[in-house]
């Protein structure tokens, strides 16, 4: 059997299997229905808009995260494991700074790419190699050409594995995305339970004045839609390194 007739099969198989577990919709709602209704979408009989529900409200459809602060870095480090991840837990900026260090060695960098920052000046410092700064005009060839993305991130999401950025907190768009290795600084304070903390620490943080880039990195640049194989690195970095201290 050629590759062609196994893909073509296994498409087949797939058709098969979607066509007998497709739901019927209704596009009636049950009299108990709570949804845009509750969510602040429809006015009600009296013509008011409910408010959106806070963040203790969101919580009681969200994974349970735990109460210390222990338990969410546990979580978090296990999720990050899942996404294929590395999240290193150290003690103190000396750590890191050692560690960045042993990690380019290994890696054989020639040239990094960053911004300005307290932990990212002080990271650089460490690295000793040549630097592009994002924050500063640049060359964008020069940019292409480095192995690493040293930023500095919002906050952690224990949660999700994720690490909440904006363009003001990693020095624009193209470090988390352009290098192949995207390595983050965050201090353990920066660690939050989920979502709703992160959205909360957003709103407070920037209040009227929004980035006009936030994202949340959840693992490496992956994409499995390709004969439903996962292939790391297909547009974005190929690795994510998070250290914390």
């Amino acid at each position: 059997m050629s590759e062609r007739e196994k893909i073509l099969r296994r498409i087949r198989e797939a058709l098969t299997k979607g066509c007998a577990t497709v739901p019927v919709v209704s596009n009636r709602r049950p009299a108990d229905w709570h949804g845009e209704e509750a969510f602040g979408g429809t006015p009600n009989a009296a013509g008011e808009t409910p408010a959106l529900p806070n963040a203790n409200e969101m919580r009681r459809w969200l994974p349970s995260v735990g109460e210390t602060s222990e338990q969410r870095t546990a979580l978090f480090r296990a999720n990050a494991l899942e996404l294929k991840a590395d999240f290193c837990l150290l003690a103190v900026l000396e750590e890191v700074k050692s560690r960045l260090r042993e990690l380019g060695h290994a890696e054989k960098w020639n040239r990094i790419a960053s911004h300005n920052g307290e932990l990212t000046h002080a990271a650089c410092e460490a690295v000793g190699l040549p630097v592009c700064r994002t924050d500063e005009p640049y060359d964008v060839n020069a940019l292409e050409g480095c192995d690493a993305g040293i930023t500095e991130c919002d906050a952690l999401i224990a949660q999700t594995g994720s690490v909440l950025v904006t363009n003001r907190s990693t020095g624009g768009r193209t470090l988390s995305v352009l290098p192949p290795h995207h390595v983050v600084l965050a201090r353990r304070e920066q660690m939050l339970p989920d979502l709703p903390a992160a959205f909360d620490l957003l709103k407070n943080k920037y209040a009227l004045d929004y980035p006009s880039f936030i994202s949340l990195i959840t693992g490496p640049s992956r994409t499995g839609d390709i004969e439903r194989i996962l292939v790391l690195g297909a547009h974005g970095p190929r690795k994510l390194t998070i250290f914390c201290f």
